[in-house]
């Protein structure tokens, strides 16, 4: 083991505190991009009026592209942190947490095209922008799917890990089948998917506190030590 490998090991409060800040970039990227900027421009079944939103807020939109592009960026970052904080857990379900966090970061960020797209075609006054913007809402929810099931080996790894509040762990092994069953709606029956949109209220609330416990408590010490086969601290 190398002298920053083994250093780094001595640090996983440091490591889970920088996960924690990675998680609330995502959170407040995401969610202020698409609740504050994007959902007031999209009017459903009017294309042109949509356009015409897009125009006088072109600005907005585009630093939303960018905001959701260091999303995608962060959201690699803590794929990775995530490995190496649940590795001592189970080596293959947090690697396997990691590939599909690291999938959907890919997706959303090829995703990222469409709302490009939309502002260019807007910009020209085509209405083909709202069905971009469209385009864009479906690729997130296929994003979402390989979220989910993230969610699900995360959640599961947090439950077992004995370093981390188990009650988070549920939370986040519930929220991945929230986010499953809702963007499987919104593909293959989006006329129900408004059913189910109350209960993304608990994917918020578990990857909130799982994002507060990484930033003010990070894991705990002395766990998360004897799972990796450290000695107690000094």
């Amino acid at each position: 083991m190398t002298m920053t490998s083994t250093s780094t090991l001595r640090r996983p409060v440091a490591v889970a505190r920088v996960a924690g800040l990675l998680y609330l970039v995502i959170i407040v990227a995401g969610v202020g991009g698409e609740a504050l900027v994007r959902g007031p421009i999209a009017v459903a079944g009017d294309p042109s009026q949509t356009v015409a939103n897009l125009v006088a807020a072109e600005l907005p939109f585009r630093l939303s592209v960018m905001g959701d592009a260091l999303m995608a960026l962060a959201d690699v970052a803590l794929g990775v942190l995530l490995f190496f904080l649940l590795r001592p857990v189970s080596r293959v379900l947090s690697m396997m947490a990691m590939a599909f966090r690291l999938a959907q970061a890919a997706i959303l960020g090829i995703n990222l095209l469409n709302l490009l797209l939309a502002a260019s075609f807007a910009g020209r006054g085509d209405p083909l922008a709202a069905a971009f913007l469209e385009a864009h809402g479906v690729g997130y929810d296929l994003g979402l799917l390989f979220f989910a099931i993230n969610c699900v080996l995360v959640g599961a790894l947090v439950y077992r890990a004995g370093f981390m509040p188990r009650a988070i762990g549920a939370a986040l092994g519930l929220s991945g089948l929230v986010y499953f069953v809702g963007s499987t709606l919104r593909v293959v029956a989006p006329e129900l998917a408004p059913a189910v949109a109350p209960a993304y209220a608990l994917p918020l609330v578990a990857e909130l506190a799982f994002c507060g416990w990484l930033l003010i408590r990070g894991v705990r010490t002395p766990s998360w030590r004897a799972a990796v086969g450290l000695p107690p601290a000094a």
